[in-house]
């Protein structure tokens, strides 16, 4: 590795750098999202970073951080599933390095990926482009750059169902919860009036008598603050037969001590978070009817996926 590092790389060690940061703050995960609007408010961009690549739209640093975040991914440093990234005990390890060794040494992991996976029996090269966009680049950067703009525009789709269901009233996304249980192939009998509801919002079974188990009792937190433990601890005192399980979905995520109680619990509480139910929504959005679909209505759109 050159000693000499590009204004390219200089800009990836720091926004890598500080998203593992952040992803340890956050106790190990986070929405990408919220990684790189972090990372925006922490370190100062100067135009440069900021500008707007002509052919693709993207902005600069954002594109620099996807595409080196796949050196992060080969190395074993992060992970990401569906819009969250985590960062690993070797990730958080590797912070120790400081930035710039950081990215050397994920780099270093990169190469010996693409060594361990060769393709084509082609020369790989992992040099830096001040524009990733370029196309007289080696097909080794031009697929990793290629993965690191489907993760760009993976993550506007997810930013863009975010944007609907906050859209949506807390009914409305009651009824979308439904629409994916009835995906799922759970009958949902009730689902809960305006009004009291008694702390279910609803109620999905396996069979349309709610014979077999197990049978789930659905709470519902449709707003941007956290789901606390009391909450968790109210479900869990309405799981009062054998065979009932309960679900808690909440759009503003849990607090850690609501996690670890579900987590713990003797009943089975499963917890959903936003990412995880759009997620969701995305895997089984082709088992639901017509009507359950037009709640809130999907694209598929086809990339070549790069074999790196």
């Amino acid at each position: 590795m050159s000693k000499v590092q590009s204004r390219s790389r200089q800009l990836a060690a720091k926004v890598t750098f500080c998203a593992l940061q952040i992803l340890v703050e956050k106790g190990g995960e986070a929405a990408g999202r919220d990684v790189i609007s972090e990372i925006e408010k922490r370190l100062k961009l100067d135009d440069w970073a900021k500008e707007v690549y002509e052919k693709s739209g993207y902005t600069r640093w954002k594109s620099i951080l996807h595409f080196f975040t796949i050196d992060l991914i080969k190395s074993g440093f992060l992970v990401k599933n569906k819009g969250v990234w985590y960062v690993t005990t070797e990730g958080e390890a590797a912070l120790k390095l400081g930035e710039v060794a950081m990215l050397d040494k994920a780099t270093e992991g990169y190469y010996k990926w693409r060594e361990a996976n060769p393709k084509n029996d082609k020369k790989l090269v992992a040099s830096v482009v001040d524009d990733i966009d370029s196309d007289n680049v080696p097909d080794a950067v031009n697929e990793q750059a290629q993965e690191a703009t489907i993760q760009q525009i993976e993550q506007l789709a997810i930013d863009g169902l975010r944007q609907q269901i906050n859209s949506k009233n807390a009914y409305e996304f009651q009824d979308l919860v439904a629409a994916l249980l009835r995906g799922m192939n759970y009958y949902t009998p009730f689902v809960a009036p305006k009004g009291k509801d008694g702390g279910i919002d609803v109620i999905a079974y396996q069979d349309p008598l709610g014979v077999k188990s197990p049978r789930i009792k659905v709470q519902i937190k449709h707003r941007e603050s956290t789901a606390n433990v009391s909450e968790i601890r109210e479900l869990m005192g309405l799981l009062q037969k054998e065979g009932d399980i309960g679900l808690f979905i909440s759009t503003g995520g849990f607090t850690s001590d609501a996690k670890t109680t579900a987590r713990t619990s003797h009943v089975h509480v499963e917890l959903i978070d936003f990412d995880r139910f759009i997620a969701l929504w995305q895997e089984f959005y082709d088992k639901l009817n017509d009507e359950d679909k037009d709640r809130l209505r999907l694209r598929p759109v086809y990339f070549y996926e790069p074999s790196i």
